[in-house]
């Protein structure tokens, strides 16, 4: 099938094109394409369940041959877990996906085959999604007898053969909530412990801020901020309108201009912001106000250049090169946290408040850290790696410096030096996963990772790349 990438060329020429006809073949096309594709999927959580199976093999023989430190054989390290931590971690540096994904998947793929044979069934026929699936299998996660599962099934399958997901979820969970001999409210109880709070990247120097609340309380934050918007909103419009009648015609066009307008959504997260910034935590606070005198911290690397902010040159008055003042549109950003890039403006005004932050000193052509220094005196070398590795150096691993172990790769008890060569930051899962499975590691020279899988495929990771300049202007001599 020849496939081409200009619409234009596959277009109809015929005056007797009929466009419903057209239409129709394509419905038809792509109902056969995601029936084909369901079947795929159903293959490859059939496979994953069989690589959660072999791992299970493997147990003895990761325990046996796993290396790691002296004593290490009197820890109770959980040996299945490892074994799937290993295989699950072969599987994706070769897939390039994440080892933590590809481990849960593992799960999922299990459960899907053992629990919910009818499902699976449905999915390798290609009559419901994987998004079907993955909606059954979380809505009767909690029913443990067979014959009830076996209800169920019979129930949301075929529903979900004709139904979209969300559809379905709404008849899955009062179809598991049947059968189910413990109470609501016992439950509810239970899953309140798994309340938290996390931060996930997102592009243009944003992040999502997230949070597992029980129900009444997210959705009363929500309507609560929504009221909060809209009176803001009114009050707002109001003032603009009470000056409207006392303006000349200039005056009230400026007016209409400057009141506020933004909208409910983004008034919303800006509450939030200040909210959680600035409130005080009455209902938790102890007795000396400790929590209300807590500040937000954060940990910003700015590069030299993005704290010039349109500065005179002394010897002639100018712009320094480099600066917004210079129109350099390719100003390096400063990053947060080693791995999340900030507008200079707010990396400016965060160096200009805090009293530690990080300098980080790279080579300009290579951009690899050559050096760090800080306003408050610490621990020089592992400040070096922290800058450095800025995250977990497994393959794949995003996990952030602050919450690593700084890991000897020829161990220190057999005569592994205590330097930056030898020295790489690792989460803990990873940690274990390089001493008490199959998996090795050296550094093929200061820096720079050579992981080796159980399956003997080799990985390279290289330390990540600082913030520096791209724009072939790095080799040039500072402005100054």
């Amino acid at each position: 099938m020849e496939i081409t990438s200009s619409l234009s060329e596959r277009a109809p020429q015929s005056a007797a094109f009929d466009p419903l006809q057209m239409l129709d073949r394509m419905v038809s096309t792509l109902q056969s394409l995601e029936s084909a594709i369901a079947s795929l999927q159903a293959l490859r959580e059939y496979t994953l369940a069989l690589a959660s199976r072999l791992a299970e093999v493997m147990i003895d023989r990761n325990m046996n041959d796993g290396g790691g430190l002296p004593g290490a054989g009197a820890l109770r390290w959980d040996a299945a877990e490892l074994a799937q931590r290993a295989v699950a971690a072969d599987i994706a540096t070769a897939t390039r996906t994440n080892d933590r994904t590809i481990q849960r998947q593992m799960g999922q793929a299990v459960e899907l085959l053992d629990r919910f044979p009818v499902t699976f069934g449905a999915l390798a026929h290609g009559r419901i999604s994987l998004a079907h699936a993955r909606v059954i299998q979380e809505a009767g996660a909690m029913l443990d007898d067979p014959e009830s599962l076996a209800r169920y099934e019979s129930v949301v399958v075929a529903c979900a053969e004709q139904q979209a997901p969300s559809r379905v979820r709404r008849l899955a969970v009062r179809e598991a909530e049947k059968p189910n001999p413990e109470l609501l409210a016992t439950r509810h109880e239970r899953a309140c412990e798994e309340r938290r709070v996390w931060v996930t990247p997102l592009p243009g120097g944003m992040a999502e801020l997230a949070a597992v609340l029980p129900a009444a309380v997210a959705y009363g934050i929500h309507d609560r901020l929504t009221q909060m918007a809209e009176a803001h909103a009114d009050a707002s419009a109001n003032q603009a309108s009470g000056r409207l009648g006392q303006r000349t015609t200039d005056q009230r066009t400026t007016d209409q201009r400057t009141t506020d307008q933004r909208t409910t959504d983004q008034l919303r997260a800006d509450l939030l912001s200040e909210l959680l910034l600035r409130g005080v935590p009455a209902a938790h606070d102890t007795a000396d106000g400790l929590l209300a005198a807590i500040m937000a911290r954060v940990d910003v690397t700015v590069p030299v250049l993005t704290l010039i902010d349109g500065e005179s040159d002394p010897a002639g008055g100018n712009a320094v090169a480099g600066s917004p003042g210079a129109g350099n549109t390719a100003q390096v950003p400063a990053e947060l946290d080693g791995r999340h890039p900030i507008d200079p403006a707010t990396a400016r005004i965060l160096a200009g408040q805090t009293t530690a932050w990080n300098r980080v000193l790279t080579d300009p052509i290579t951009g690899a850290v050559l050096a760090v220094d800080r306003y408050r005196p610490g621990e020089d070398l592992k400040r070096l790696l922290t800058a450095r590795d800025t995250r977990c150096r497994f393959p794949g691993c995003g996990v952030k410096a602050r919450e690593l172990d700084l890991d000897h790769t020829h161990d220190a008890a057999l005569g592994g030096t205590t330097e930056t060569a030898n020295l790489a930051g690792l989460c803990r899962r990873h940690h274990m996963l390089k001493h008490h499975s199959r998996w090795k590691l050296r550094q093929a020279r200061s820096g720079v990772l050579e992981w080796t899988s159980p399956t003997g495929r080799r990985h390279t990771d290289h330390p990540p790349m600082p913030a520096t300049s791209t724009d072939g202007t790095a080799s040039k001599p500072p402005p100054f």
